[in-house]
């Protein structure tokens, strides 16, 4: 297995998670330099823009919303959607970022910076893309991306082209964590939605998700991501 390339360390110091206010920003600035972005999800934060573009912020929600791998929800059409899309990781990366980051999408917070500093990450061995491609025609369908340290999976954005494409890959990302055994292991989905909550996603209060994420990471990666 490829070991993740490590980056030097931020000269960031994060504020307590607990300091975050009612949105779940604990702070504004910094940079998105690869050992800053890694630091703060090793601390239970994550990077988004304030309101959409600027000025960069660091958010710690609570509570966070977690889809517990033994309770994912599968529908019989999700079942049968499965097998029509072949499952590939990162054989498309910047593909999928770029559809994640559409600027038709509403709501929109994929910036150019944001999307350099996720490129940078995936060629470091730290960012990954589960992708489903059509076996109908051989095209790219849909997928997901986020951030993989150890045990934690930290979803950052999915999109679908064809009806459960990302669902299909959401199912797979799964697999491939359970695979890995699932004991300790953490799929992080930021915020929930009527959506997220449609597939199994649970509310942890931040507390334990901080504790969670501190174990998580010191977990060796899935085999599926190696490279």
């Amino acid at each position: 297995m490829t070991v993740p390339v490590e980056p030097p360390p931020t000269p960031w110091a994060f504020p307590p998670v607990d300091q975050a206010d009612d949105s779940g920003l604990v702070g504004v600035g910094g940079d998105l330099e690869p050992g800053t972005v890694l630091a703060a999800y090793r601390h239970g934060l994550f990077p988004m823009p304030v309101g959409g573009r600027r000025p960069l912020g660091w958010w710690s929600p609570d509570p966070r919303a977690v889809i517990p791998l033994d309770g994912l929800v599968v529908t019989r059409s999700l079942r049968r959607s499965v097998r029509r899309y072949e499952l590939r990781v990162d054989t498309a990366f910047e593909a999928v970022i770029d559809a994640c980051g559409d600027p038709r999408r509403p709501h929109g917070w994929i910036t150019p910076e944001v999307r350099a500093a996720y490129v940078r990450l995936h060629d470091l061995g730290w960012v990954h893309s589960v992708e489903a491609w059509s076996r109908e025609d051989g095209t790219l369908a849909g997928g997901l991306y986020g951030v993989a340290l150890g045990g934690l999976f930290a979803g950052e954005s999915m999109f679908h082209r064809r009806p459960d494409a990302s669902k299909v890959a959401l199912v797979g990302l799964v697999e491939m964590l359970r695979e890995a055994g699932a004991a300790g292991r953490l799929l992080d989905v930021q915020w929930s939605t009527p959506h997220l909550s449609s597939l199994g996603a649970v509310e942890v209060p931040r507390a334990a998700y901080v504790r969670d994420v501190r174990a998580a990471v010191e977990m060796p990666p899935p085999p599926a991501f190696a490279r």
